[in-house]
């Protein structure tokens, strides 16, 4: 029986990737509460999927400011690289590759998650349709302040020093989490992004702070160990765009004369519909780009060989599958029925529907 291409090895830059299913970043909020660190829980849970091609971790706030949801882990103090370094280990010493994906929330968050209940930031201070875990339950997001340029600056230093704690806690590259109406998605949307100074206003100068971004990026890692997620369909957050094409056009572009790694695109609405109405097209963005496409939103097996096989697609990040399959790929290879997500267990908690969902070919310790 001939192996479907969904199997087959990539190259990534310098990196071979055993096969091409990627386990897509998963906000779980399960780092320890003081200090947002990654634990040994955290490291069995990852190592369990270790058998992904690659495993892009949750997404990783890079400093207190960029925080919007309770226990999500930072990659921005000394005892959150060491539980870092904890995760990646244990990755490692069962062969597997992963990313750590970076991440600002703008003003997708309250002011109980920030410093001293301080507002969070954004382009503009316009408020977002949107709730947050704030440790107890959801809440809605919190009113923002406009950043200033000189802010900006800041977190650009920011976004740097976070690629050195990930390459100094032992990841093999970074994606930077430009989507899902966050910080940097925040700029590139005209929506949420009124700013009548260089960061504001045309599609060049909205994506003016994602390209400063990944230029950071690039003087830490080689630019084939970066990637970068987008969401440009996406209305998740509440965040809109008055003409998507024309400015995610511009942003891929830009991005491709970079030459890193991959390029990951949420096609569609983020954990929704796929379709998309005439004139919103996510073959035209990615024909844009010269590096390696990762597909994302709904792909089941049949979806993602199909897309494999059919070269339009390089790679495929799966979510929810792998949260309830530590072995998704086996069972992909084998055809085997997959378990269900425990919808209770999502968010916050301990090991019960982290950790503990089955494997394939289990046995007792009597056996």
């Amino acid at each position: 029986m001939t192996k479907s291409t969904l199997f087959d090895t990539l190259s990534l830059g310098d990196l071979t990737l055993p096969n091409r299913v990627v386990m897509a970043p998963l906000t779980r909020n399960r780092a320890l509460h003081d200090g947002d660190v990654p634990h040994a829980l955290n490291a069995e849970y990852y190592a369990q999927r270790a058998s992904a091609g690659l495993i892009i971790s949750e997404a990783t706030q890079i400093s207190p400011e960029g925080k919007g949801y309770a226990f999500t882990p930072g990659i921005y103090s000394d005892e959150q690289v060491k539980g870092w370094q904890l995760v990646t280990d244990a990755v490692h010493a069962k062969d597997g590759r992963i990313f750590a994906q970076l991440w600002h929330v703008g003003r997708i968050s309250h002011t109980s998650l920030q410093l001293d209940d301080q507002a969070p930031v954004a382009p503009s201070a316009i408020a977002a349709e949107a709730q947050v875990f704030d440790g107890e339950g959801f809440v809605s997001t919190s009113k923002p302040r406009a950043l200033t340029t000189s802010d900006i600056a800041g977190i650009v230093d920011d976004y740097r020093k976070a690629a050195i704690n990930a390459k100094n806690a032992g990841f093999d590259g970074i994606e930077l989490h430009a989507a899902n109406g966050y910080l940097l998605d925040q700029f590139l949307r005209d929506g949420s992004n009124k700013r009548g100074d260089e960061y504001g206003g045309t599609p060049a100068n909205r994506a003016r702070l994602v390209i400063e971004v990944l230029e950071a990026l690039t003087e830490v890692w080689d630019a084939g160990r970066i990637g970068i997620r987008l969401s440009p369909f996406s209305q998740f957050n509440g965040i809109d765009d008055s003409d998507p094409m024309a400015t995610f056009s511009h942003v891929v572009k830009k991005i491709n004369e970079l030459n890193i790694g991959y390029l990951h695109l949420i096609e569609g609405e983020t954990g929704g519909e796929r379709d998309l109405p005439e004139g919103k097209s996510i073959e035209a963005l990615k024909s844009l780009f010269d590096g390696v496409y990762m597909a994302n939103n709904g792909y089941d097996q049949e979806l993602a060989t199909d897309a494999v096989e059919a070269k339009s697609v390089d790679l495929v990040a799966f979510g929810r599958p792998f949260i309830a399959n530590p072995d998704l790929v086996e069972r992909l290879a084998q055809g085997a029925e997959l378990n269900t997500v425990n919808e209770a267990t999502l968010y916050g908690g301990g090991g019960e529907g982290y950790t503990d969902y089955p494997i394939l070919n289990t046995r007792s310790a009597a056996a």
